[in-house]
């Protein structure tokens, strides 16, 4: 599967991948096949991209298209 949202998120906040791996304490590379889909990631990995990115684990994984997570279940 292929996480084409962490991809985008991570230009519009023009951070270079290396950034974004030392946040999650990976290297580059493993991150890149984040991108690319070779590699699943781990949830813990994702809740620390939803949290820096301000958004949701659906929607970085395509579930929800709520960029800012302000729909609420009632």
């Amino acid at each position: 599967m292929k996480f084409k949202r962490i991809k985008d998120l991570r230009e519009d906040n023009d951070k270079y991948q290396k950034d974004i791996a030392k946040l999650l304490g990976i290297s580059q590379q493993y991150y890149s096949e984040y991108e690319k889909g070779n590699r699943t990631i781990p949830i813990q990995h994702l809740i620390t991209l939803a949290k820096y990115y301000k958004t949701s684990i659906d929607y970085l994984v395509g579930i929800s298209d709520d960029k800012d997570n302000k729909k609420h279940i009632s």
